[in-house]
């Protein structure tokens, strides 16, 4: 039988604890090895079709990414890093999510980016029979949550492959992006990249009607690190009077400023900023760059059945 996930943890820790970079692959086999696994065991399967143990392997290295605790080299490639090695030195054996959450402030934060509503339950500690907010909780919040949980992992994932692209790709899924959302793709060359030598500041533009009248003009920033301040902002602005535009979009890989964010042209000039992580959830919403790997149907009863 495949243990639980958080049984993982340690072994897993333990083992990478040379230094040596690691695929899940060999983290596979390793486990498979360390907790005996038969053919059977080997065998099993989640709902997806995947392997089970793989999947515990997968998760155990998302989360250790997320604690910051590994570096991930490249896509499934990790290795330990000094806070791993930190967390290996306080001997603490019986690691668990809820001690991730205690030792990173990174994971603790990762796994509050859901979102989610504070209802009265959750704000309970405890009823009089010991039981916290997480065991009041319904099987389907539970599984809105883990699915907020699993998206943000998925964006996190998306946007480092988007950084390894070139500024070129970056900004033609601007476009392909932008398009999908409903913005110029209703007529031919609604929505296009702009050339390279003459894109004065401007690196798309999107026509929302057939002659062209009104236009909304794209910017695309790739940056691997930095945030994007107050001048880009203004800069782009200043692109925008240069065409006699009103609206625009600033996309980037990186994030914005305070000062970026509550900046407001004057003109009647608007603007719309989305940062990494919100382009990364963009294309997950409209299947850029990722596919359906499950499908869940949540049922309920269908009264009108039972109605004479």
């Amino acid at each position: 039988m495949i243990p639980a996930f958080e049984k993982f943890f340690y072994p897993i820790l333990k083992h990478i604890e040379d230094g040596k970079q690691y695929s899940l692959k060999d983290l596979r086999n390793f486990c498979a090895d360390h907790f005996s696994l038969t053919e059977d065991d080997l065998a099993e399967k989640i709902k997806s079709g995947q392997s089970r143990l793989y999947d515990r392997v997968q998760w155990t290295m998302a989360y250790f990414y997320q604690a910051e605790i590994v570096d991930r080299i490249k896509r499934g490639i990790y290795q330990i890093n000094s806070n791993g090695k930190d967390l290996l030195a306080k001997g603490i054996a019986d690691l668990s999510v809820n001690y991730l959450k205690e030792y990173s402030p990174a994971f603790l934060a990762f796994t509050q980016k859901s979102n989610k509503p504070v209802t009265p339950q959750s704000q309970t500690p405890a009823n009089n029979n010991g039981e916290t907010g997480d065991d009041l909780k319904t099987p389907i919040d539970i599984i809105d949550e883990n699915f907020q949980i699993v998206t943000q992992e998925l964006a996190e994932e998306l946007l480092q492959q988007v950084k390894s692209q070139s500024p070129k790709f970056f900004e033609h899924l601007v476009i392909e992006l932008l398009v999908k959302m409903g913005y110029g793709g209703q007529f031919d060359d609604g929505a296009f990249v702009t050339q390279a030598s003459h894109d004065e500041g401007i690196d798309g533009i999107i026509k929302e009607d057939k002659l062209g009248l009104d236009k909304i003009y794209v910017q695309a920033k790739r940056w691997d690190t930095g945030n994007i301040g107050r001048k880009e902002i203004q800069s782009f602005v200043g692109a925008l009077s240069g065409q006699g535009a009103s609206k625009g979009v600033f996309i980037t890989t990186s994030s914005f400023s305070k000062e970026a964010r509550t900046f407001r042209p004057q003109n009647n000039i608007k603007i719309v900023l989305i940062d990494g992580i919100e382009l990364c959830r963009y294309m997950i919403e409209y299947n850029i760059g990722v596919s359906v790997k499950t499908a869940y149907e949540i049922k309920r009863i269908d009264s009108d059945y039972f109605e004479e």
